[in-house]
């Protein structure tokens, strides 16, 4: 359990570290890093047994609730931006937001999950964190390339 709290601080502070604006990293290297630790988390998440599916999906929530405020803070940089650019953001922020409710709803159903089928919710549940935080690191890097630091 400690090494689950050490590493969810680990996880957390290595994306708020990507995430900030640094000088001597292009977008490219954060965004490269930030997969990086991706692949990281989810290889851990992978881990888990069907006893630890209290433990898996909690985490599970815990990242999908720092990629939503995640997703609230690029929505705030878009609102600085230009309409041609905030038009074009629209539907990939709301494409966005469908894919980590959809997410959020498939993490609902934990509760009609049994040892037999726990691979298959587990790996699910992988899949479509892994596709949000894609989708998320794509519309960071779109933001990027749209507006101007």
């Amino acid at each position: 359990m400690k090494n689950k709290a050490m590493f969810v601080t680990f996880l957390s502070s290595a994306v708020f570290v990507v995430g900030c604006d640094k000088n001597n990293q292009t977008a490219d290297q954060q965004l490269n890093n930030a997969k990086a630790e991706t692949e990281k988390a989810a290889q851990n998440m992978r881990d888990y047994t069907y006893a630890q599916k209290d433990e898996f999906v909690k985490e599970m929530r815990h990242q999908l609730d720092a990629l939503n405020k995640d997703l609230d803070n690029l929505s705030a940089k878009m609102q600085n931006s230009s309409d041609a650019v905030k038009a074009d953001a629209k539907p990939k922020m709301q494409a966005l937001r469908d894919q980590a409710d959809k997410l959020q709803k498939k993490l609902d159903d934990v509760q009609t999950t049994n040892e037999s089928n726990w691979n298959d919710f587990k790996a699910g549940v992988n899949k479509g964190m892994d596709n949000v935080k894609d989708s998320f690191n794509q519309a960071r890097q779109w933001v990027s390339d749209k507006i101007a630091p």
